[in-house]
């Protein structure tokens, strides 16, 4: 069902210094960058690899992300799979007794289908589903 690491988010407080961080970390000056209303975030992809590096900040203070990091600190927040079929491994794992924070999927970053699966079924780690 997965078919690789999409990439890693990680929740800061502020992208423009972090993306500077991962500029200096990566070397990469041509990063993307991207306003994501449905979930109030800004996001910056960095691209290494096969995988993503996706920096996520709250816009608001009710954004999931400031949410996040009100009760948690700057770091790592979700590890992102690509599928084929969003809709399918949602209804799959349900039927395995995953626990969903999405029962559907939603837009996310660059216009892809995206749903999240609770850390408390996947060993405390927030798991994103992404079809490209």
């Amino acid at each position: 069902m997965l078919k690789k690491i999409n990439h890693i988010g990680i929740a800061v407080k502020n992208i423009k210094e972090a993306a500077e961080k991962y500029v200096g970390l990566t070397n990469i000056t041509d990063y993307e960058t991207e306003y994501v209303e449905g979930q109030d975030v800004d996001v910056a992809m960095f691209k290494v690899g096969e995988s993503q590096i996706e920096l996520l900040q709250g816009r608001t203070e009710n954004s999931p992300i400031s949410k996040y990091l009100e009760k948690n600190r700057e770091g790592l927040h979700h590890v992102a799979y690509e599928v084929e079929d969003v809709e399918k491994a949602l209804k799959e794992l349900k039927e395995k007794g995953f626990r969903l924070i999405d029962e559907t999927p939603r837009i996310g970053a660059g216009g892809h289908k995206i749903a999240f699966i609770h850390p408390k079924s996947t060993g405390g780690v927030l798991t994103e589903l992404i079809q490209i």
